[in-house]
């Protein structure tokens, strides 16, 4: 790095971070469309993916799984539980714990969110092999950031 002028270390072509953001950006646009068709934002789909694998998490292990805070996560949750996809309750062996649970209308959703990956991949276009490595890249990054916070 130290062998690049000014120009270079400043310019947005060679800024790793400028790709990541585009390609966020992109993929959120591209998820859009079919999560319209079951009435969820991008933000709220990931919760379903973790409480769809967690049925009964709390609260906290959900924000700590999507690194959220209460602050954003509580409003996240309200709004999928008012759409009658979850509904938010005490835990029986600790009344300070909060577990989402889903109703029926959540465990039917993922069936028809079952389809919503196999149509990203097909979209994207790029090899499982190549898919499968990008994971693995952008991982070891946001760990390696993570760590060094």
């Amino acid at each position: 790095m130290s062998q690049m002028s000014v120009e270079q270390l400043l310019c947005i072509d060679n800024q790793v971070c400028f790709s990541l953001y585009r390609a966020a950006n992109a993929m959120v646009r591209a998820y859009r469309p079919l999560l319209d068709s079951l009435d969820l934002t991008y933000p709220q789909y990931l919760a379903m993916l973790v409480l769809w694998q967690n049925d009964g998490a709390s609260v906290k292990y959900l924000g700590e799984k999507l690194h959220l805070d209460s602050g954003t996560l509580t409003p996240l949750l309200k709004r999928l539980e008012a759409k009658g996809l979850l509904k938010r309750g005490r835990s029986e062996q600790d009344e300070r714990v909060r577990v989402i649970e889903l109703t029926d209308a959540g465990l039917i959703l993922k069936q028809q969110a079952a389809a919503v990956p196999e149509q990203m991949f097909c979209q994207l276009g790029v090899e499982l092999t190549l898919l499968a490595e990008l994971k693995r890249l952008c991982d070891q990054v946001t760990d390696s950031l993570f760590e060094s916070a």
